[in-house]
């Protein structure tokens, strides 16, 4: 098997040892990872207020994961097909896969077995309940799956060597162990759109526009007293704050008058910063702003040119990475297995597809051979007495 090859080769290194690395680690999920900007990022807490509480995050993870899982899959084994395509957790595995990475920078897939040792079932872990536990030399040595105050040790390999354990990761400069989550680097400026969204709110709650000023004006210049001042505030506050008091008509007496305020324009540049918050957001997870209602976006000149970039630039590298850690782990069983997406079946990349086929058409310097290996199809089986 490539895989045992490989394990027997790393053996026979020349008695190289292998460097250790950081013995101690924080994962992604603990609070005192810190964004850059002085606030401290909990992953549960952006999870709430990010993928759960804004409508820019949860589209855009729902954009990516939703299309990869969604892909349609070339696979050469039948049965890795089953596995990798199969619901044993009644939810697509790369769907589930992609939204982790992007939110927490790794996935984990849990390999579940038979009797005989065959993978029947793959599963993909919560990553924010895994801690990976080091070794000696830093290297991980095993994995600790909480569930409350339950902890389940999961080794990376079964008694015979096989794995029992997948981990996909985004590549992290300063984290030997996890990866990088999209999440992160997007939560500054969520913070700010969800801000921003408060603030909108604030106002509507508040006749949709700000306080004006109840102006009193004595004959004598004498002011109000501190129990006329109550009176009044409670009163405004009862009758006339709120979206439901908007336009409500004002009766005043007694020297009273209102004026009103509006906002300057220095003052509406938050409806900017939102709008600017929500294109690092898209930018962060790789989706085009075309594609999630914002305006004002002339990059592309369609949605058709917008959802080619999205396919091209975000789910097809994610999608490949996502199948070639599935292919690797599941290489003992599935030697020499390929699995990767079909881009002949994706209609976003028609016209791309076509133009190839056009031009590897039309190249009548190749044989019919070579045009059917360019173009990824099995070559026809040679005809008899030919």
């Amino acid at each position: 098997m490539a895989w045992l090859d490989r394990l027997t080769a790393a053996f026979k290194s020349g008695g190289q040892t292998r460097l250790p690395i950081a013995a101690g680690f924080t994962g992604v999920s603990w609070p005192w990872h810190d964004t850059g900007g002085g606030e401290n990022y909990a992953y549960d807490r952006a999870v709430r207020e990010g993928f759960l509480g804004n409508p820019i995050v949860q589209r855009s993870v729902r954009l990516v994961s939703e299309g990869i899982g969604q892909a349609p899959i070339k696979v050469s084994d039948p049965a890795l097909a089953g596995l990798i395509a199969g619901p044993g957790s009644g939810r697509s595995l790369l769907e589930d896969l992609a939204t982790h990475v992007l939110l927490h920078g790794n996935g984990y897939v849990q390999v579940i077995k038979d009797g005989a040792g065959q993978p029947v079932d793959l599963f993909a872990l919560r990553p924010d309940r895994i801690t990976l536990m080091p070794g000696h030399d830093g290297w991980p040595t095993h994995a600790e799956y909480r569930t409350g105050d339950r902890i389940v040790e999961l080794a990376f390999q079964d008694e015979r060597g096989w794995p029992n354990l997948i981990h996909v990761k985004c590549m992290h400069p300063l984290d030997d162990h996890y990866g990088a989550s999209a999440l992160r680097a997007a939560w500054p400026a969520t913070a700010i759109h969800n801000a921003a969204s408060h603030w909108n709110r604030s106002l509507l709650e508040n006749a949709a526009r700000p306080s004006g000023a109840l102006v009193y004006q004595a004959p004598d210049g004498a002011g109000l007293t501190q129990a006329q001042f109550d009176r009044l505030k409670a009163e405004l506050t009862q009758a006339y704050a709120g979206s439901g008091n908007a336009g409500r008509p004002m009766l005043l007496d007694g020297g009273l008058s209102w004026q009103n305020l509006s906002l300057s324009p220095a003052d509406m540049d938050f409806a900017a910063l939102k709008s600017a918050a929500a294109r690092d957001i898209a930018l962060a997870f790789g989706v085009p702003p075309m594609l999630l209602g914002l305006p004002g976006d002339n990059t592309y000149a369609n949605y058709r040119e917008a959802n080619r970039a999205l396919w091209r630039l975000t789910l097809l590298p994610l999608a490949g990475k996502l199948l070639t850690a599935l292919r690797d782990g599941l290489d003992p069983w599935f030697e020499n297995g390929e699995c990767a997406v079909d881009l002949d079946r994706v209609p976003a990349l028609a016209e791309d597809r076509e133009r190839l086929w056009k031009q590897v058409a039309e190249a009548g310097f190749l044989s019919d051979a070579e045009k059917r290996q360019l173009l990824g199809i099995e070559s026809l089986p040679a005809r008899a007495g030919s």
